[in-house]
């Protein structure tokens, strides 16, 4: 390994013609080093790509002996001022302080904040955002989204919710947070599937995605998919639809198809204004998602498991 090749140094215009920098260092089987480097320049901003020292030709780090200093003439300093608001955009949030969320197209009430508090907070975000009609759980959960995002647990997303909200939620987290969710309805997926090769998974080629319940239960193929792909959050919107009821046939498709997505993301946001349909087994068929160990007698909810299941409820 050459001097200076470790986590955090920048790679200038010498690999690939673009600007890296190295996020990790491993061994290689060819006995150098694979650099994980994330693109900082224009064309690979966003995206991560792995090297091999041994095949690249002479990498080189930006010495910061090396670096030039310019007089900054713009007027008020501005040019100074934003670059150093750009640096800490950049930077990557490891506490439980609210950093952006606060700052979209929105006046958001301070309710509207427990979500992001509360979640936050936890190792594995798993919630159940339990509020009425109109009251901004779309608003909400975007902002938890965005603190999650910037801590690196949120880059890839899946939204799974009814046909009918589909553009509300895209208009909504895209015009307020520029979260852009891609609709994977079946024109969408067969759209994407003509530009893939044969046999790749539709549900990798985006990151941020939203796709119908509807959509979800109507195709095998979509759901096997699904079922090889990992996320960093998962949101069911309206999940009182998924919650398990012996009595409706289709309303245990949705149950088994929620308990299977429960198992893709760290980070599952569950929705609903109306979570509780007056049985205690189908309210404990939702929080198990949440956490399988919050209840275990669902016909029998004592004073420490109510205390639990509140844990994970907003």
């Amino acid at each position: 390994m050459q001097r200076g090749h470790a986590p955090g140094a920048r790679v200038p215009s010498h690999l690939r013609d673009e600007d890296w920098v190295i996020r990790r260092l491993d061994l290689s089987d060819d006995g150098g080093h694979a650099l994980t480097c994330d693109g900082l320049s224009e064309l690979v901003r966003g995206t991560s790509a792995i090297f091999l020292d041994r095949l690249e030709d002479d990498i080189q780090v930006h010495e910061p002996a090396r670096t030039e200093l310019f007089q900054d003439l713009s007027d008020d300093f501005t040019d100074s001022l934003l670059y150093l608001e750009s640096q800490r955009l950049r930077r990557v949030a490891n506490d439980q302080q609210i950093h952006r969320a606060h700052r979209v197209v929105m006046k958001a009430a301070d309710y509207q904040r427990l979500p992001a508090d509360k979640g936050l907070k936890q190792a594995r975000t798993r919630l159940l955002i339990a509020e009425g009609v109109g009251l901004g759980k779309t608003l909400e959960l975007a902002m938890l989204a965005t603190e999650l995002d910037i801590r690196g647990r949120g880059r890839r997303i899946l939204v799974v919710t009814q046909k009918s909200m589909l553009t509300q939620f895209q208009k909504e987290w895209w015009s307020r947070f520029t979260i852009p969710l891609v609709r994977l309805d079946s024109a969408g997926i067969q759209r994407i599937r003509n530009n893939i090769p044969s046999g790749h998974n539709p549900f990798n080629v985006y990151d941020k995605t939203i796709i119908s319940m509807d959509t979800l239960k109507g195709n095998k193929e979509y759901r096997d998919y699904l079922n090889k792909s990992r996320w960093d959050i998962i949101v069911i919107d309206e999940c009182h639809n998924v919650a398990l009821r012996k009595s409706d046939s289709g309303s245990s498709l949705r149950a088994r198809l929620a308990k299977n997505l429960a198992t893709k993301s760290d980070t599952l946001i569950l929705l609903s204004a109306t979570p509780h349909d007056g049985s205690a087994n189908s309210f404990a068929s939702l929080i198990w998602l949440l956490d399988p160990t919050a209840i275990s007698d669902p016909d029998d909810y004592n004073f420490l498991q109510r205390l639990e299941v509140e844990r994970i409820i907003i």
